[in-house]
């Protein structure tokens, strides 16, 4: 099994918003490593991913330093980013991945990737945003099969877009969330003990009151989009000046 983990990635990865800047971020990728230290005590784990950062950041920056921890194991998840900015190509994004997923499976890392859920309810342009995310998922599904990647699918799953797994930015998921997405990786790695409850849906929405809707809807606005909207004209990134949390091959535990 796998005993050398390495995460490349942007916010998903770094575990947003699982946690805080406070107390530190788990996220998908820790609680992966933590069932990959059940199988093997001895397994060790990086995370060199980085909030904020494009594709071709991640690749640029991040994928030398995952080869030179020799890795058996590495998730490479990106694109998120990129398909919110006014330039997006799905080809080029998956371009991107497809480099460090061709790179890492030559130094003998099985590759893990996912296509993304369909976000967009209660964002400005929500079915473009849609509509990006399908483009993009495809060509990383294209990407990932021709590289013998495995596949997260959450867009083929509707629980992937239950509002009750995100958290308040609508963008980032929740500690549930992230442990649900932690399930789908070792699912798709065929760790012992994995199965596919992951899937399940939680059942129905509970009603919200139209003032309820109303508030969430203004307080998204003035904690996630001005702030996000202020560092694009300022042509800042929220990851700006920030490192990789975990940057070297360490126990687990």
């Amino acid at each position: 099994m796998f005993t050398r983990y390495v995460a490349i990635g942007d916010s998903q990865s770094e575990g947003l918003n699982d946690g805080d800047d406070d107390a530190g971020y788990r996220g998908w990728a820790d609680r992966l490593a933590e069932r990959l230290a059940v199988v093997d005590p001895g397994a060790r784990y990086a995370n060199l991913a980085i909030r904020g950062r494009l594709a071709a950041q991640v690749r640029m920056e991040q994928l030398a330093p995952a080869l030179a921890l020799e890795p058996d194991l590495a998730s490479v998840v990106a694109g998120v980013n990129d398909l919110l900015r006014p330039k997006f190509d799905p080809v080029t994004v998956a371009g991107e991945l497809e480099i460090a997923f061709e790179a890492l499976t030559a130094s003998g890392a099985r590759v893990l990737t996912m296509a993304f859920p369909t976000l967009g309810a209660g964002m400005p342009g929500g079915s473009a945003i849609r509509g990006r995310i399908v483009a993009l998922n495809a060509e990383i599904r294209a990407a990932a099969d021709r590289q013998g990647v495995a596949l997260v699918d959450l867009e083929a799953y509707s629980v992937s877009t239950d509002p009750r797994l995100w958290s308040w930015d609508r963008l980032h998921l929740n500690a549930d969330g992230h442990e649900r997405l932690a399930a789908a990786a070792a699912s798709a790695l065929a760790l012992p003990g994995s199965d596919l409850s992951w899937q399940e849906d939680l059942g129905p929405l509970p009603s919200v009151r139209f003032g309820d809707r109303v508030r969430g809807d203004a307080e998204w606005v003035v904690r996630f989009l001005g702030p996000w909207l202020g560092r694009r004209m300022r042509g800042t990134s929220s990851g700006a000046g920030r490192t990789a949390k975990r940057p070297q091959l360490t126990p687990v535990s």
